[in-house]
């Protein structure tokens, strides 16, 4: 074994090390650039509002609830919750039952043209649909309801559901239905018992995904909702008015919207993956 062999192979062990120190530090420093700010918005939730402009208190600092307080005594936010929940999985389910037969016609039938339709509804700004539908449902004196509100949140998560499905659906070999229907199933139950079970993955993907874009939506039910209707994206904004901004009382809202949204993404992370995924490859 020559010199130049020993130097090598005593040099791959170093490579290898800095490699992964490099990689670590990587890792590191993304993670703390996505938790920092939840992190301060944590701890800005339990001090008062002079606390939080004021940078001698940014670690040292006693722990307040009065903050939690107002959102929940004064803003009565535990309604705006229950309709937030209430809509949010309205919506989700409605675009499930819909969406999900959909997908699975438009992968089978391989309607690409209809696949490509319903994505342009994620294009088209949210915005220019809200003076012909606040027209409409003043009209017809619906507005503030939460029939209202689920229907117009369908629009969102529909076309969610329908692209994340139909992608699954593609990736499902076609033959375990065709084996279904030569014992006697028809497409009906051969997708009810056979395909349906089997796409349980994407299906939650799905329902995650709908309701997390439901329970965060502002604009629609900005215009749309009333003082009993009110979701939580637009309550927050009772801690902002002309003059100042009630910083404590909006870090505590901002706790409350954000954690029902980790904590279902926390537990459910291993579905988002598994369905986004599932449709990248075939056979």
């Amino acid at each position: 074994m020559t010199v130049t062999t020993v130097s090598y192979q005593r040099r791959r062990p170093t490579r290898a090390r800095v490699g992964s120190v490099m990689r670590g530090v990587g890792i590191a420093v993304v993670t703390l650039l996505f938790v920092f700010p939840l992190l301060w918005m944590l701890s800005a939730a339990f001090k008062s509002s002079l606390q939080i402009i004021d940078p001698s208190y940014t670690i040292r600092f006693t722990p307040t609830l009065t903050n939690f307080e107002t959102v929940f005594r004064v803003q009565a936010f535990g309604q705006y919750i229950v309709n937030s929940f209430i809509v949010a999985v309205g919506s989700t389910l409605i675009a499930l039952l819909l969406g999900v037969p959909a997908a699975y016609g438009i992968a089978r039938y391989r309607i690409k043209q209809a696949t490509t339709f319903v994505l342009m509804a994620r294009v088209i700004p949210g915005v220019s649909l809200l003076v012909p539908w606040y027209f409409l449902f003043s009209q017809l004196r619906i507005v503030g309801t939460y029939g209202v509100l689920i229907l117009t949140h369908i629009f969102v998560t529909m076309p969610l559901v329908i692209a994340i499905m139909s992608g699954f659906f593609e990736g499902l070999p076609e033959e375990i239905e065709e084996s279904a229907m030569i014992d006697g199933c028809s497409r009906l139950t051969a997708f009810l018992r056979i395909t349906l079970p089997l796409s349980v993955p994407g299906i939650a993907t799905s329902t995650i995904l709908s309701f997390i874009f439901s329970w965060n939506n502002f604009l629609f039910a900005l215009v749309l909702s009333n003082r009993n209707s009110r979701t939580l994206p637009v309550a927050i904004a009772n801690f902002t008015s002309y003059a100042s901004v009630d910083w404590g009382g909006l870090m505590a809202a901002a706790v409350v919207i954000t954690l029902p949204v980790m904590i279902i993404a926390l537990f459910a992370q291993r579905y988002v993956v598994a369905g986004l995924t599932s449709g990248a490859t075939k056979g």
